[in-house]
């Protein structure tokens, strides 16, 4: 299966509209464009915290191309840049080709002075950027595999019976105790620069060994073994078999000569190392590196929701204390009893020591309240022991901070360092008292961190912590109020009680794969409240906003229809809507769901109409039953020529048989002239504002 192209695009510019088109055009390369657009340093530098394909620099309310290119090289982000010069001007001279502060030096990942009015070099530039980035990583990638693999290489050889060494060019530049130990040399030194051949004994040996190495060197892998005559330093001969292999050591290549090697012997040793590089030799828990192992392995179970699990980070108290009076020994000894404690209180869980004086914890099936039980029984548990050290008695506390793992976590790195924080926040909170504990909780962070935000939209997804608001809806032609449209919100469990709404976090939940999931939790939950209010109010209906990812979901007309069985089965009881500019994106895709929703008794609409010059014919085309005008249209609609356009564009729109819904009327003087612009319903403020309830009575 061919994996998917896609491009995360970071623009810096003024104009969203020259950053939209462009994304349009890049379509035609990629499977998925990630636009991510900003004006600002500050917002420049909240983004580079994500990791970004290509920079397009335009023009920033506070910052010049030299500013930017600086801020990425500071923090030594790969990141291809390419600077926009505004419109050709055929009468500029190539002395001022540098007016804008760009650098005067322009390396391999920057590209200056593309104008704006030339769409194929912009283009150019920003797809070879990324192919060579992409090139770039991918060369990253392997040297660190070939790193890893050269180090645990080296491990093996060094820990291996078997006689090993390195040549290069036929001179020992290493080899390992056996290999110095079978030919009688006492150090590597006295190895190092010895030809190879100095160890073979007898002229026949030597002159078939050459012609061995020579082929070899040329590449002829059809024999690899050589039996000879081995000469020790002493003039001692042994019968031998000599095995060659490519290898790199410090990156360089060189050929890697084994003397009487024991494969199974190897594969003993090298599962014994594995063993012991995971293990703190001072506790016998494993240490960092098994416990990010482990952590990486139940993430992902959470992920596939398979496990729910918890990470508890404990921290051990008054340390500098203990080390000041009773030095290293009494510090090693209170580790080690802290580490058979916690085997004891949870025998059952993955308990590593993570760094000198701090534990990791990770167990699963634990909901908070038992996190932080078991952080208190910890910490209760702990604060009693008594540590003998030579005859005197010392005692800690622990700091205990606890990250919840669940589907949608984020990174093991961020899980982390979100356990630390936990303890940060109880050495502000608490003065560094000890013995006390810290949930992180995502919801609290949702307005700073993006992978915070993106777990709390799990966690409203699964928990329905999620609000929804409705509107009425005027409608003149039957003179009530009985139409609705429903609005998302999401409460955070933050200090400020701060309540975002769609377009302060669609962006993450775009980038999470999360927008259908919320969509489907919109029209779900307010089916079911619509659904109740019908029972006295049989004529309430629902206009649902939708986004682009269910606008070509091929599965909404079944949704759709099952929900409008489920409250009625009326053919009007339910209309989605969706954006105009997604409509416009994906037009062959929006005319046959439109069909399709039509089909199942759902009636279609178009959110923000009018905001493109080809607005009429898109509507034409995909037959919505009715349209929300754009914003623009109903500002300054008491001067006469906007009133005039709006008019016009309401009549034609009329003439295609579409209901015109009129928004945004938010004071009396917009509502005195809207009767008389030939739009079917009004809605706004002035009307009525939204609310957590139905309300059933219309407006006077």
């Amino acid at each position: 299966m061919r994996t998917p192209s896609i491009l995360n695009l970071l623009f810096v510019d003024d104009d969203q509209l020259y950053a939209e088109h462009i994304v349009q055009l890049l379509g035609a390369y990629y499977d998925e464009v990630n636009l991510g657009f900003l004006d600002d340093k500050e917002e420049l530098l909240k983004s580079l915290r994500q990791q970004w394909d290509v920079l397009v620099f335009g023009n920033a309310y506070d910052m010049s191309f030299t500013d930017v290119v600086g801020i990425i090289q500071e923090r030594s982000i790969d990141l291809p840049t390419i600077s926009l010069l505004g419109k050709t001007n055929p009468t500029a001279s190539p002395q001022n080709s540098n007016t804008q502060h760009l650098p005067t030096v322009i390396d391999s990942t920057m590209v200056k002075s593309l104008y704006t009015d030339k769409d194929i070099p912009v283009l150019m530039a920003i797809c070879l950027q990324h192919d060579s980035l992409r090139s770039r990583r991918q060369l990253k990638t392997l040297r660190h595999v070939l790193s890893e693999a050269e180090q645990r290489a080296n491990i093996l050889i060094k820990n291996s019976k078997s006689a090993v060494a390195y040549l290069d060019q036929g001179i020992h530049i290493f080899a390992n105790d056996p290999y110095l130990k079978m030919f009688g040399f006492e150090a590597m030194d006295d190895v190092i620069g010895v030809p190879v051949i100095d160890l073979i004994a007898g002229t026949d040996n030597v002159k078939g060994f050459k012609q061995f190495l020579k082929q070899f060197d040329k590449g002829d892998r059809t024999q690899v073994e050589f039996n000879f005559d081995s000469l020790r330093v002493d003039g001692t001969t042994f019968k031998a078999k000599l095995q060659l292999a490519t290898a790199t050591l410090d990156a360089e290549p060189v050929t890697q000569i084994i003397i009487q090697q024991n494969s199974h012997n190897s594969a003993e040793i090298a599962k014994r190392l594995a063993v012991a590089e995971r293990k703190d030799s001072l506790t016998g828990l494993n240490n960092r590196r098994g416990f990010e192992e482990q952590l990486l392995a139940i993430r992902e179970q959470a992920i596939q929701g398979k496990a729910v699990a918890g990470l508890l980070y404990i921290q051990l108290d008054s340390i500098g204390k203990i080390r000041s009076s009773l030095g290293l020994q009494g510090v090693d000894i209170t580790v080690q009893q802290v580490a058979k404690a916690l085997g004891e209180i949870a025998p059952q869980d993955y308990i590593s020591r993570f760094s000198d004086t701090s534990f990791a914890l990770l167990t699963t099936s634990k909901s908070a309240q038992e996190l932080i039980a078991l952080a208190e029984r910890i910490g209760v548990h702990i604060s009693e022991m008594l540590i003998e050290v030579d005859n005197h008695t010392t005692h800690t506390t622990v700091s205990t901070g606890i990250v919840k793992i669940e589907q949608g976590a984020a990174e093991p790195q961020v899980l982390l360092e979100r356990a630390i924080d936990a303890i940060t926040h109880i050495m502000i909170e608490t003065s560094n008292q000890g013995n006390t504990y810290h949930l992180y909780d995502p919801s609290e962070h949702a307005n700073s961190d993006d992978n915070a935000l993106a777990e709390t939209l799990v966690d409203a997804i699964a928990n329905n912590r999620f609000e929804l608001l409705f509107q009425p809806i005027y409608d003149i032609t039957n003179d009530r109020s009985d139409f609705y449209e429903v609005y998302l919100r999401l409460p955070l469990q933050d200090a400020d009680n701060t309540v975002l709404t769609p377009d302060q976090f669609m962006t993450v939940a775009k980038a999470h794969r999360l927008r259908e999931k919320i969509d489907r939790w919109v029209l779900i939950n307010a089916c079911k409240k619509i659904s109740a209010v019908r029972k006295t109010h049989p004529e309430a209906r629902l206009l649902v906003q939708l986004t682009s990812a269910s606008l070509i979901d091929k599965n909404l007309p079944n949704v759709a229809r099952q929900l409008i069985n489920a409250v009625g089965g009326v053919s009007n009881v339910l209309t989605l809507q969706f954006n105009e500019k997604d409509i416009v994106d994906h037009l062959i895709i929006a005319k046959s769901q439109f069909s399709a929703l039509s089909q199942a008794s759902c009636q279609v609409g178009v959110h923000n109409f009018g905001s493109s010059t080809k607005s009429l014919e898109v509507a034409n085309m995909i037959k919505p039953d009715t349209v929300r005008l754009a914003h623009t249209y109903v500002q300054d609609i008491d001067k006469a020529d906007n009133f005039e356009t709006l008019k016009a564009l309401v009549t034609s729109t009329n003439q295609l048989n579409v209901e015109v819904l009129m928004p945004y009327i938010e004071d009396a003087a917009t509502m005195s002239v809207a009767w008389s612009v030939g739009a079917r319903y009004l809605q706004g403020y002035y009307l009525q504002e939204p609310k957590e309830t139905i309300e059933t009575t219309s407006p006077s």
